[in-house]
């Protein structure tokens, strides 16, 4: 899907309780505005390209991401998930290898640093073992979802990488066409949702915003999913990673950003990464970079 022209159609402003969410922003001052850095499908492997995916050029492309990050002086970086890949044949040994040199890529970062975990973090290794290799900024190990706060908005990671029958991907059992989000992951969102006041972002790797004609890029049950973010009042936005192709929509209210993938294409200026930045206002102004598309969306009112 192609969406350099495509633009996102307005958000909302969130209710809480009948009063906009923007209005109990304005009431404070010490509001704090955000501004983040993003990646996905990374793919990191040491092995020769396939077709448009050119494995170990990741690398590089990180690393270019990380200095202009630095240089921006971002509030934090997080990549949203397919962070590495595996050789051909897969070996569980070099798989973490794999993960071990884009990790250590990936915290040259000098700030916080967030992981969300997609399908191919599970292809040779278990999910355990993943996140062993990772680390989130202020958490003592790594958790496949967690929330932060960061400035004055809420963030909140959430872990697709499930079968419909509740069992956690890993080496590779799995079919990534068929993801889910287990009810015990749900009922933490719903009581984390129910925590907070404030503006709220989601990361999950795979789309959330799926239909009949793409509904293998998202959770089985992500209606289920969107349904608990939409009764919260507090979602401002949802970020994704997994169709390489990136797209845009809103479902209710909530806009949905898929970004590019960083893997597709070779040489610098097939690059995919991003800058978001939210102000008090609810403002959302996303930068592109390279293939990545840029996008703003202004929240309009609602009547009544």
């Amino acid at each position: 899907m192609d969406i350099d022209r495509r633009k996102f159609i307005s958000t909302t402003i969130t209710i809480i309780g009948g009063i906009p969410l923007a209005s109990l922003i304005h009431a404070k001052d010490d509001f704090e505005p955000v501004c983040f850095g993003m990646f996905t499908d990374s793919h990191y492997a040491d092995r020769e390209p396939l077709h448009s995916r050119h494995y170990r050029e990741s690398l590089d492309k990180l690393s270019e991401c990380v200095d202009l990050m630095n240089e921006l002086k971002v509030d934090f970086l997080i990549e949203l998930g397919d962070f590495k890949d595996q050789g051909d044949p897969p070996d569980e040994k070099e798989t973490l290898r794999f993960l071990d040199t884009i990790e250590k890529g990936f915290c040259r970062f000098k700030g916080p640093h967030y992981h969300v975990l997609g399908n191919h973090d599970h292809d040779s290794i278990t999910k355990g073992q993943f996140l062993n290799g990772i680390s989130n900024s202020g958490f003592d190990r790594a958790l496949p979802y967690y929330s932060f706060d960061t400035a004055s908005f809420h963030f909140v990671v959430l872990d697709a990488n499930y079968r419909p029958d509740g069992k956690a991907y890993g080496c590779g059992n799995f079919d990534w066409t068929s993801a889910f989000v287990p009810g015990r992951q749900l009922r933490w969102l719903e009581k984390d949702l129910a925590g907070t006041v404030k503006p709220t972002v989601v990361f999950i790797h795979q789309r959330l915003d799926i239909n009949q004609e793409n509904r293998i890029y998202g959770p089985v049950n992500a209606a289920e999913v969107r349904k608990v973010l939409e009764d919260s009042g507090k979602v401002i936005i949802v970020f994704q990673g997994h169709e390489h192709a990136g797209a845009s929509g809103r479902i209710n209210n909530i806009p949905y950003y898929t970004l590019r993938g960083m893997i597709e294409g070779s040489g610098p200026e097939s690059n995919s990464y991003a800058t978001v930045s939210i102000d008090r206002d609810l403002n959302i102004n996303i930068k592109g970079y390279h293939r990545a598309v840029s996008d703003y969306l202004p929240p309009v009112s609602v009547p009544g």
